[in-house]
């Protein structure tokens, strides 16, 4: 092990014995989206998705949940993807307002996260479609228990019993999106650069 990484960071605060908080992380949430593709092959089933993502400030996403629905299958899934570097042995719990927990192990890992699978019940969906929040909860690196609420409220019911999104759309939606946090991101930065202005800085100084 190397001893330098023990180091705590200038200006980081004493470490005190203090079990690790659990996080509460602001977050910019696309709207519930729901979309359809078909498989090339002539006799392809239609696959239909209602998702929705929450991503931080910087646009990395934080967590997603998707429904979706092979066409002619009784079995539907609601599968959560969190960032990679959680405690994968400890899996993922999903909440539904004040409806019983849910638990499920991840099933694979991507560049992007980790998914986990949970049966998407018709009772988990009419909770969804009444409730006010899916709360996603996972232990994360360091052991703390981060909880990641999607709201729902009214939405999610839209999104599933309505038409479904014109893929050119959703990337429409996605690239606004993006923008948003861009702008975000550079407002950001500017507010940083004019705080470290008056730190000394002599514009005459050539």
């Amino acid at each position: 092990g190397a001893p330098a990484a023990q180091a705590p960071p200038a200006g980081a605060p004493p470490a005190g014995g203090a079990p690790p908080q659990e996080q509460q992380v602001q977050l910019i949430y696309a709207p519930w989206t729901k979309f359809c593709l078909k498989g090339q092959e002539a006799n392809a089933k239609q696959v239909c998705f209602t998702g929705k993502d929450g991503r931080i400030e910087s646009g990395q996403p934080v967590i997603a949940a998707v429904i979706i629905e092979p066409e002619g299958e009784p079995k539907k899934l609601l599968r959560v993807t969190l960032p990679l570097g959680m405690q994968l042995v400890h899996g993922t719990r999903i909440i539904v307002d004040s409806n019983a927990p849910q638990q499920s192990p991840y099933v694979i890992c991507f560049q992007n996260g980790c998914m986990s699978d949970y049966e998407a019940t018709p009772e988990l969906i009419a909770n969804l479609k009444k409730g006010q929040n899916l709360v996603v909860q996972a232990i994360n690196s360091n052991g703390a228990p981060l909880t990641l609420p999607l709201p729902l409220a009214g939405e999610f019911a839209k999104a599933y019993d309505g038409p479904p999104t014109d893929p050119k759309q959703f990337e429409e939606n996605q690239r606004k999106l993006q923008e948003e946090l861009q702008k975000r991101a550079e407002e950001q930065r500017k507010k940083l650069e004019q705080q470290g202005a008056g730190a000394g800085a002599n514009p005459a100084a050539k």
